[in-house]
């Protein structure tokens, strides 16, 4: 289970064309296998997010990079933070996931969560549909994927989906595990508690305390050891050999967001580095450390501002492989 997840969360690199991308998201990936990290990750998006670029900048589709890079590592499990339920068929996405699991070997991974970007959905024809029917298809979708993914050949007359003895063959050469994304507590969590295997919160530090409880109050009233679920907190990080030279790996980042530390105040400059954990080894260990204080089991994290760097995934994962043990 996820304890410790590099998620790659954007493709726009300084001074890297188009045909350079792939090789530079190929080093991350081997970083990340060698070093620590047990699942590699890419958002399920088709637009780059509002909080990291504006939607043109690059953003290649994750099962095809999840694919291509099962041929390039080894060790980690390979998995969408999150997939949208919203943008496939569950059959098809059941069908995906367990192409990716034979054609890795058997390290395939399902993040999956409701889907949120309204954006993206409007601008390239996905029916959004309101918070309520999103969760209803995401349920609904969790029946027909588990029953495939276990080779029950699943039926459902659903209110979304209409599925008849869906065949899954070749089958996953082992369990697939399940993870869910978000931290909701009346719906999220409770389909964490009788679907997933694995829950990655999003929520403020502060608030996993509660959510932990809530997801524990879910699995006592449908009879689920909590114990099973791993938990994991999704963040960011920016690590580097010294302080400073974290410090300027980041203010490039806000650089070419717009934000040029250099013109700002100090207090404006303090708030804005501080909105990603940054520092050397001793400082973004200790950072993770008290987090994981909190009571949950690992991490989810990217480094948009300098995963591209070469030696920063690996200085990452070895950093925070100490932390999570």
């Amino acid at each position: 289970m996820t304890k410790l997840g590099y998620q790659i969360p954007n493709f726009t690199y300084p001074d890297t064309a188009p045909a350079e991308l792939f090789p530079t998201v190929v080093r991350q990936a081997k970083e990340a296998d060698t070093s620590g990290f047990d699942t590699v990750m890419v958002m399920d998006h088709f637009y780059q997010l509002p909080m990291l670029g504006p939607p043109e900048l690059e953003m290649l589709e994750c099962y095809t990079v999840l694919s291509a890079l099962a041929q390039h590592t080894s060790n980690v499990r390979l998995s969408a933070l999150v997939t949208g339920n919203t943008y496939r068929n569950p059959t098809l996405l059941a069908k995906t996931l367990t192409t990716l699991d034979v054609v890795s070997g058997g390290r395939a991974q399902l993040g999956i969560g409701a889907g949120w970007f309204e954006h993206e959905h409007q601008s390239l024809g996905f029916e959004f549909l309101t918070f309520t029917e999103r969760f209803e298809k995401l349920e609904e979708a969790l029946q027909i994927i588990t029953g495939m993914f276990k080779g029950e050949q699943p039926s459902l007359d659903g209110k979304w989906y209409q599925v008849e003895a869906a065949v899954n063959s070749p089958a996953p050469l082992g369990p697939i595990p399940i993870m869910i994304g978000g931290g909701g507590e009346k719906k999220t969590l409770r389909l964490v508690a009788q679907y997933a295997d694995e829950s990655n919160l999003i929520c403020g530090v502060d608030e996993i305390g509660r959510k932990l409880d809530a997801l524990a109050g879910h699995c006592e009233a449908l009879g689920r050891d909590r114990s099973e679920i791993t938990v994991s907190y999704q963040g960011q990080a920016c690590i580097a050999p010294t302080h400073d030279e974290a410090v300027a790996d980041l203010d490039a980042l806000f650089l070419s967001r717009g934000f040029d530390t250099s013109s700002m105040g100090e207090d404006d400059v303090a708030a804005l580095r501080a909105m990603v954990p940054h520092g050397d080894p001793g400082e973004v260990g200790e950072h993770f450390s008290s987090i994981l204080a909190t009571g949950i089991d690992g991490f989810t994290l990217g480094a948009p501002a300098n995963g591209h760097v070469e030696g920063r995934v690996a200085l990452l994962g070895e950093t925070l492989a100490k932390v999570v043990g």
